[in-house]
């Protein structure tokens, strides 16, 4: 088996993030009803989630009207491109959004799980270039109070950090399972705004207080950063 084939058979993550235009508003919350079956009907997909957001893609507790995200694992990159595909099942979003953009990840550290699914380690941490984050949790109905108290300074530093080239506030229900999906320019960078300020007081606040009843952690090694978001590209 060559080197190409052996690849082809890891395990591809794709997230695709929209920003759906006001004459398909309808169409994107009837997704929400009918999403989670579409998915399951996707060949070669092995978890998936159709998730809201914050107002404007952000990480509060008012809800967009209209951005929604596709989180999708995959068997291999067969099928992961297909469902990029011109006929696969992002085309149906892509086609109704304002804008969009499309992230093929491989794996270079995890820990934790979603619903009981981990993800596989597929790739190394590149050494140079962009890498992408995600920090996803069900959060305890006893904590969340001190859980979201916490949302407004975590997501200020956010903003400013640099080297953040896109930040986004997702989740599959109002405030108890939330996720956050970051690319950055660099792994320097993504460190730099981990080990300081607001996130470190957060993590640590998560720690020390069981916020969660369930938490993911995984880092991504990008393959393909395609589309816009808020005017700028991010690829």
């Amino acid at each position: 088996m060559t080197q190409d084939a052996r690849e082809d058979t890891r395990e591809v993550v794709v997230f695709s993030l929209f920003d759906i235009a006001a004459p398909h508003r309808a169409w994107g919350w009837w997704q929400f009803v009918i999403g989670r079956r579409r998915l399951r009907r996707v060949p070669g997909l092995r978890f998936g989630k159709l998730l809201g957001s914050g107002q404007a893609g952000g990480f509060g507790l008012k809800p967009s009207a209209s951005i929604q995200g596709l989180f999708a694992v995959f068997d291999d990159a067969a099928s992961a491109d297909a469902f990029c595909g011109p006929a696969g099942l992002v085309q149906q979003w892509r086609m109704r959004a304002r804008e969009h953009v499309c992230l093929r990840l491989r794996t270079c550290s995890a820990r934790g799980s979603w619903d009981g699914t981990r993800l596989a380690v597929t790739t190394p941490t590149p050494a140079e270039g962009p890498v992408v984050s995600l920090t996803r949790a069900s959060i305890h109905p006893a904590r969340a109070a001190g859980f979201w108290r916490m949302e407004p300074a975590a997501e200020r530093s956010l903003a400013e950090a640099a080297g953040c080239l896109l930040a986004v506030g997702v989740g599959e229900a109002p405030l108890l399972r939330q996720a956050t999906f970051t690319v950055w320019a660099s792994v320097a960078a993504m460190n730099a705004y981990a080990r300081q300020g607001a996130h470190l007081a957060a993590i640590r606040a998560a720690a020390d207080q069981a916020f969660f009843t369930e938490s993911m952690f995984v880092r991504f090694a990008p393959e393909r950063l395609e589309g816009c978001w808020q005017g700028r590209p991010i690829g």
